[in-house]
C-alpha cells in the first residue's frame, strides 16, 4: 500500500493545523478568563468538578481530573474532581441497563450537587451522552463548561459557558483543548 505523504509533509501538515488552533485560542482571552473564574470559584468553594468526554476527549477529561486531584506543577492540597468516563464498571452497567446515552447523566445525577461544575470535552458537540449530561446538569442546577470544536453544536446551547475551537480538524481541536486544560490548571497554581 503506497503512503501518500512524505514524513516532512506529515509533520508540516500537523504543525500547520495546530498553529491554526492556537491562533484561535489567542483570540479567546475573554472566554478563557471566564472559564478560569468558573473553575476557580468551584475549587475555592470546595465543590466537585466532574469531567467527561468520548474517545480522545475522554482522555482529556481524565487528564484534567487527575491534574486537579494530583498536582499540576506545585504541591498543593488536592482539588475535588472526578472523571465520569473513568470507571468501566459504571459505564458498562449504565450502558447495559439504560443505554450508552445515559452513561454520564446517570452518574451526574448520583454525584453532583448545586455549586459543582461539569466540564465536557467534545470535538463535535453532538454526542448524545454529552448532551444528556448537559441536560442533567441543567436540571440539577449545576453549571457547565464546554470545551468544544463546532461553533453551532447542540452542546453549545446547553452549556453555561463554552470555549469553542472551530475551523480546524478534530486532532487540532483536541490539541487546543489540551492547552486549555493546562491553562486552567496553571490558573490554580499557588503563588
Amino acid at each position: 500500500m503506497p503512503i501518500a505523504m512524505s514524513e516532512s509533509a506529515v509533520v508540516e501538515k500537523r504543525l500547520a493545523e495546530l498553529g491554526k488552533a492556537l491562533a484561535v485560542l489567542h483570540t479567546m482571552h475573554e472566554e478563557l478568563a471566564k472559564a478560569i473564574a468558573l473553575v476557580r470559584s468551584t475549587v475555592r468553594s470546595r465543590h466537585l468538578i466532574l469531567t467527561c468526554g468520548n474517545g480522545g476527549s475522554a482522555a482529556e477529561a481524565l487528564h484534567f481530573a487527575e491534574e486537579l486531584t494530583g498536582r499540576y506543577r506545585a504541591t498543593r492540597p488536592p482539588f475535588r474532581a472526578v472523571c465520569l468516563n473513568a470507571d468501566p464498571t459504571a459505564l458498562t452497567c449504565i450502558a447495559n441497563d439504560f443505554g450508552f446515552d445515559e452513561v454520564f447523566a446517570r452518574q451526574l445525577g448520583a454525584l453532583a450537587t448545586p455549586g459543582d461544575l461539569l466540564v465536557v470535552f467534545s470535538t463535535s458537540g453532538k454526542s448524545p451522552n454529552i448532551l444528556r449530561a448537559l441536560e442533567s446538569a441543567q436540571a440539577s442546577g449545576v453549571p457547565s463548561l464546554g470545551l468544544l470544536g463546532a461553533a453551532s453544536s447542540p452542546a453549545a446551547a446547553l452549556c453555561t459557558h463554552t470555549i469553542t475551537v472551530a475551523g480546524v480538524d478534530g486532532a487540532a481541536v483536541q490539541e487546543a483543548h489540551q492547552a486549555i486544560l493546562h491553562i486552567l490548571c496553571e490558573a490554580l497554581e499557588p503563588e
